[in-house]
């Protein structure tokens, strides 16, 4: 594991402190499929992931979907040559399969067991190691197919895999030593209840930032069960960077899941007025809009950690700090304000 200069946590009571930053893979998983973020450079992108982890960045979440298993293979080329010692923990998800006949039909939310052992196989095999730090299941088993909403959970089909079901496969795994712990993606609070009832939740991952608030009921379930919070989206896939603007929006390659997400559309006026209310903060702190943002969102009690993406490493270097960037009371009062005024996204506004 490697060793690191850069805030670290315990992530819940798994016995891995993880940075306050991990690297997220979604937007380096390439073209060719339903929430592709558009053509990217497979050695630019494996350069992205070097660099942050040798800034000190001690995770990485990925996922099987992301690129239909080419983020997972991309990940592995980036960690396996290097030195045991200074290696990142590897965390992954299961549960969207995806029909390799229609790469652009959206993947379906599937988590019968024997589907779940097929996943975790082809994980192990595409990331290059024998067994997996953080496995989660991506999304509720619904039986349907996912239709990107940042955290909704969807309508139910008769199909769907029960809860207590697929927890239970999922602790199996756990037990049998193919992962060190098991989590939860984009499930309710209520769910979350009813999984501890079978087996532990060592972590959850929902979304979370200035714009979309609407975990606060799971962050807080965490916090009092011992479980460890990573959020997904800190940045609101870009938004929160301080460099969108409506041009860039309109710039945007046609196969960009992001050109037809509300966020960017209808929404994006509100988000783009809190982006920049964003920065009076960061100047006075000596900091990024960006690392601000994912300040905010690590300000709330029970959050361990935030997934942030980059395609290059310079991207990287905009948010590397953020876990030491310390808000006060007077900054979160300025953002809470802000998001008000704003009128971005739904939620609590402030911690």
């Amino acid at each position: 594991m490697t060793t690191t200069h850069l805030p670290t946590l315990p992530l819940g009571d798994t016995g891995m402190d993880i940075t306050r930053v991990g690297f997220g893979s979604w937007a380096v998983s390439g073209p060719g499929w339903r929430f592709s973020w558009g053509t990217t450079d497979d050695a630019e992108s494996v350069a992205a992931i070097r660099h942050a982890v040798a800034a000190g960045v001690n995770w990485i979440d990925t996922a099987a979907v992301y690129g239909l298993g080419h983020s997972e293979e991309l990940v592995g080329k980036a960690v396996n040559d290097l030195p045991e010692a200074e290696r990142p923990y590897l965390f992954t998800k299961v549960g969207l399969v995806w029909d390799p006949d229609n790469p652009q039909a959206a993947p379906r939310r599937i988590m019968k067991p024997a589907s779940v052992r097929r996943e975790i196989e082809d994980s192990l095999r595409r990331l290059g190691v024998d067994h997996i730090d953080l496995y989660q299941v991506h999304y509720p088993d619904t039986g349907e197919s996912l239709e990107y909403a940042g955290g909704g959970f969807g309508a139910v089909s008769p199909n769907a895999t029960p809860l207590e079901e697929y927890w239970q496969v999922m602790a199996d795994l756990k037990a049998e030593g193919k992962v060190r712990a098991i989590g939860l993606s984009n499930h309710s609070a209520q769910q979350l209840e009813a999984a501890e009832r079978i087996a532990h939740v060592d972590v959850i991952q929902p979304p979370f930032s200035a714009i979309n608030r609407s975990a606060a009921p799971e962050i807080a379930w965490a916090a009092t069960h011992g479980t460890g919070v990573i959020v997904y989206s800190p940045l609101q896939s870009g938004l929160l960077t301080g460099t969108f603007s409506a041009e860039r929006v309109d710039r945007l390659p046609a196969d960009d899941w992001r050109t037809a997400h509300h966020d960017f559309t209808t929404g994006l006026a509100a988000n783009l007025r809190l982006a920049d209310a964003l920065r009076p903060v960061a100047e006075r702190h000596g900091a990024t809009v960006a690392e601000v943002a994912i300040a905010w969102a690590l300000a709330w009690p029970g959050i361990t950690g935030a997934i942030v993406g980059a395609r290059t490493a310079r991207q990287v270097d905009g948010w590397i700090t953020a876990g030491a960037v310390e808000l006060t009371r007077a900054d979160l009062d300025e953002i809470a304000t802000a998001i008000t005024t704003s009128r971005a996204g739904t939620g609590p506004a402030r911690p």
